[in-house]
């Protein structure tokens, strides 16, 4: 068995200040007086959450783990060097995007699962209304065998929500586009394609980049060949998401799969069941942001948490 998932580690930034990027809060002197101590809890903190994931079904845990909001590869080293994961051996897939807060995706894997065969950062282009580039995260696609089972995988962080969900909505149907595309071309060159997308795609399941660009749904039996499945919608139709903003959940944080890791008469490995990891330990206990993720700040107030997303995973199986 194996468990891939996706974790949004809000704001994971180093302390020191690089001018390249808008970083300054994050520095020991900027706003948020973000020092060694308190970089070092919150790596504490997100490798505690790691080490759990998906160890109901599978000790090893995370076979794979999309994230996002990293500022660079030295925070993903000192993360997966933490005692409560280091014996996993992560290793490190990741690029330096064009964002203009300097926050990357990334890929963790486990090399007794996973083998990398390639890998790229698959850029969004986007434009303001005045012609204007609007920069964002690349998308990261990484191909591999999982297992001796080829397996391909892209891990997204879509354009925010900033100045509204309808106004800038045609800005996650263009990243959407961008990893679209890339799909039809693999499923075109093989039809029976291993296919996960992973992210924080800043919509719902039920969103127009989700549901219609990507034409994900959310019963297996409406896949078709090619198609896509959204385990994470029947969560959403429940109410259940993975954060919280002005007292209502939204679920940004999804596992998307092909239609070939949903048939179970296939060979390799097939996917088994989906999980929203929310333990207590992950919920703010007190004040404003009660009931919500426990994040690490609340403004430049530092409370002292994880991350304001709740991570993702799904397990796949294979016959024995």
């Amino acid at each position: 068995m194996g468990a891939i998932g996706f974790y949004n580690l809000e704001n994971l930034f180093d302390t020191e200040n690089d001018p390249k990027i808008r970083d300054g809060e994050y520095t020991p002197t900027g706003s948020r007086t973000w020092t060694d101590k308190l970089y070092q809890k919150k790596l504490d903190n997100l490798s505690k959450v790691v080490s759990e994931m998906g160890t109901d079904l599978t000790p090893d845990g995370m076979s794979l783990l999309g994230v996002a909001e990293v500022e660079n590869r030295r925070v993903l080293e000192d993360l997966v060097k933490q005692p409560a994961i280091r014996k996993r051996n992560y290793q490190i897939v990741h690029f330096d995007s064009p964002d203009r807060r300097g926050i990357d995706v990334g890929l963790l894997y486990q090399p007794k699962y996973f083998k990398v065969e390639s890998a790229a950062a698959l850029p969004v282009e986007i434009f303001e209304s005045d012609g204007d580039r609007k920069y964002t995260r690349d998308v990261l696609y990484v191909s591999g065998k999982f297992d001796n089972d080829p397996l391909h995988v892209f891990v997204n962080h879509w354009p925010s929500r900033s100045g509204g969900a309808a106004a800038s909505q045609a800005f996650r149907n263009a990243a959407a586009m961008e990893v679209k595309l890339v799909c039809d071309s693999l499923l075109q060159a093989d039809p029976k394609a291993k296919i996960i997308i992973m992210g924080d795609l800043n919509d719902d399941p039920s969103s127009p980049s989700v549901k219609k660009v990507l034409n994900a749904k959310y019963k297996a039996k409406q896949v078709k060949p090619q198609g896509f499945f959204n385990p994470m919608y029947n969560f959403f139709r429940k109410g259940i998401g993975t954060l919280a903003y002005r007292d209502a959940w939204n679920l940004f944080d999804q596992v998307i799969i092909s239609e070939a890791l949903l048939n179970s008469g296939k060979e390799g490995y097939q996917y088994y069941k989906a999980q929203i990891f929310s333990p207590k330990y992950l919920y703010q206990k007190t004040g404003n942001f009660r009931g919500y993720p426990f994040r690490t700040f609340g403004g430049n107030t530092y409370l002292g948490g994880y991350s304001d997303h709740f991570p993702v995973y799904i397990f796949l199986v294979k016959s024995i």
